[in-house]
């Protein structure tokens, strides 16, 4: 199998439509956030009850080290025939399931059903002080998979949501049926030479700060972010910061002390590396290598996009994405 290889029509899509999904993709041009907040911004609840999200939400209920906790997701049925397959899409760490909205649209357009879900401790799902790891977000995310009556789904996950993605696939490979990462971090294996601290949670949130984050994981603005930043922002002026600080410190501590890359050559599953090669200089030399370690993987690299490219470059990634969901995968 050769897994530098693209997929099947790539080049000559990417030859004869670079140009106009290039036009699609990018922001308005002269755009640029506001060096202030706006002010009629205020506090967003940590719950996003107050934000809008594009499907409805629903909430499975249980028990995490003795807490009563839920866990929200929305179920979207396939638009037009369905194709009888399933993707759970896994958002970020600093991010949620409304995130994915134009992720959404393109795969139900195409015949999936999607289940988007908020894992514990972000989104509209709880948030408890308790340990968290990838084994307790893959087990979590396998609840809502056997609460909707789901045997099989591909995972999709982005950033921190790729590291997930490849321990539900380690884990429960029988649910599994593709593993895609999308510019996930944990590429490589750091730990080494870093010792353990204890989590601390920031005792604020400007708006410097959440304007960075958001600001920090594309290469070219567009307004549309603004209401990223706007929750990041309204989060610190929550009286539940607090809360929620402690819940980013310790799931932050799981990206910081945890590795997938062992996890990766017993993954069975097609898989797919995939994002925009401006993600730090070794993303694409880590994107690569990972796709090998994969006993069934491959890569696909978009030139100009960077960390979200379900938002600068949709078009790119959403048929890269659909054709891989449509493949079988090879034979290791």
């Amino acid at each position: 199998m050769d897994v530098k290889r693209t997929l099947k029509g790539w080049a000559a899509a990417l030859a004869i439509g670079v140009v106009l999904t290039t036009l699609n993709a990018l922001p308005a041009l002269g755009q640029s956030p506001p060096a202030e907040p706006p002010g009629h911004w205020g506090p967003v609840s940590i719950n996003l009850e107050d934000v809008d999200y594009p499907h409805p939400v629903s909430h499975v209920e249980f028990t995490l080290y003795g807490e009563e906790v839920r866990m929200a997701f929305m179920d979207v049925q396939a638009a037009g025939e369905p194709n009888g397959q399933i993707v759970a899409l896994l958002h970020g760490g600093n991010y949620f399931a409304k995130a994915w909205e134009g992720t959404i649209e393109a795969l139900r357009d195409a015949g999936f059903r999607v289940v988007a879900i908020d894992q514990i401790g972000y989104g509209r799902s709880s948030k408890p002080i308790i340990p968290y790891s990838l084994d307790m977000h893959a087990a979590n995310t396998l609840r809502v998979l056997d609460h909707l009556n789901i045997e099989r789904a591909a995972m999709v996950g982005h950033s921190f949501g790729g590291m997930k993605a490849s321990r539900f696939a380690l884990a429960y490979p029988d649910r599994t049926s593709h593993v895609a990462l999308v510019n996930a971090i944990g590429l490589a294996d750091t730990r080494a030479g870093r010792g353990w601290n204890e989590p601390r949670p920031a005792e604020g949130r400007s708006y410097e700060a959440a304007l960075n984050t958001i600001r920090g994981h594309v290469l070219e603005w567009d307004d549309a972010y603004l209401e990223y930043v706007r929750i990041h922002y309204g989060w610190g002026l929550s009286g539940e910061w607090p809360r929620l600080a402690m819940v980013r410190a310790l799931n932050g501590d799981v990206m910081r002390t945890s590795t997938v890359v062992y996890d990766w050559p017993q993954i069975e599953a097609p898989a797919l590396v995939v994002g925009g090669e401006e993600d730090g200089p070794r993303f694409p030399e880590l994107a690569r290598n990972a796709a090998e370690t994969f006993p069934n993987g491959q890569v696909v690299l978009f030139p100009d996009v960077g960390h979200n490219p379900h938002w600068e470059a949709p078009e790119l990634l959403h048929e890269a994405l659909i054709e891989f969901l449509r493949s079988e995968g090879e034979s290791p």
